[in-house]
């Protein structure tokens, strides 16, 4: 699992920041990968990686403003344009149908793929086996959500060391003993998978935020994330400035990370305003309050190790 950042300025497209997207890897867990906002230019973004648009499986839209949208019919036309024929479900606010489906119909783009569009409101958007995936309502100047991914918890290790002093060579059987189920052995005892499995280990949380003032729904969504990604349009003493806006600033992004126990913070969404020579102290603002905390850039990758069991 790994988050790859296309996109990580704030308004409009700088030379050093392409407008909000990010990328939530799940290659290994089910050779997909699940895409947050789609600014202007997120397909070109993606040619400077080794992101395969096929391989995208679902998109996830924070709000309607156009710094997170405008990006979506040029990647969904090429997506088909590429031979992508997988399906495609585009999750986001009331009013995302009409954007992409007058987008579609008035350039006459014809999808090779099944499209499906979710419009959400708050509560559980998407869950199966794997993941479970909760939005809420965030506080910005028209409807914002934010995301909690949460990995499903998977059984724990497989003690073979105990299985082989059994007398229970490697092959198909642990597989089964793998999954917790029972099995009979060639001389009749039956094991269970179950007694020879470590604790369940522990799925991983990713909260991703869409642009917001502090709120409790922020809170709830981060608590005890393994990774916060949150906007921080503003250096610490922009306050009024963020309200006014409906942001958030440096050190409003750490308290949040500080008070919903995460484990580690990314300062996502920075204005233009800010140049390279200002990053360091931006960085620094938040670890004042929240010492893990990392800047994105266009194009940083951070892996999301598994927990042990």
């Amino acid at each position: 699992m790994e988050l790859l950042f296309l996109g990580t300025g704030a308004g409009m497209p700088a030379k050093q920041r392409n407008v909000s997207s990010l990328a939530l890897m799940l290659l290994q867990e089910r050779n997909a990968v699940w895409l947050f906002d789609c600014g202007e230019a997120t397909q070109h973004q993606i040619l400077h990686t080794s992101l395969k648009p096929g391989k995208i499986e679902k998109i996830f839209i924070s709000h309607l403003h156009g710094d997170h949208i405008y990006g979506l019919p040029g990647l969904i036309g090429s997506r088909s344009f590429q031979g992508g024929t997988t399906e495609l479900t585009i999750y986001g606010p009331k009013g995302i149908r009409d954007f992409i489906e007058v987008s579609l119909s008035v350039s006459q783009t014809r999808l090779r793929y099944p499209l499906t569009i979710i419009e959400i409101e708050e509560g559980c958007i998407f869950e199966d086996d794997q993941f479970l995936v909760e939005t809420a309502l965030l506080d910005h100047g028209i409807p914002s959500f934010g995301f909690r991914i949460t990995e499903r918890d998977r059984p724990g290790t497989l003690d073979s060391g105990r299985l082989k002093a059994k007398g229970i060579p490697p092959g198909p059987i642990y597989k089964k003993l793998k999954m917790g189920e029972s099995v009979q052995l060639d001389h009749g005892e039956t094991v269970s998978g179950l007694d020879f499995l470590g604790p369940d280990i522990k799925g991983r949380i990713i909260t991703i935020l869409g642009d917001t003032r502090p709120c409790a729904n922020a809170l709830q969504l981060a608590e005890k994330a393994d990774v916060l990604v949150h906007e921080a349009t503003f250096a610490a003493g922009n306050e009024e400035m963020a309200v006014e806006y409906f942001h958030s600033t440096t050190t409003q992004a750490a308290n949040i990370a500080k008070e919903a126990g995460v484990q580690e913070l990314i300062l996502n969404h920075i204005s233009s305003r800010y140049l390279k020579a200002d990053w360091d102290q931006l960085v620094h603002e938040a670890r004042n309050i929240f010492p893990n905390t990392q800047l994105s850039n266009d194009f940083s990758q951070m892996t999301i190790a598994p927990h042990k069991s």
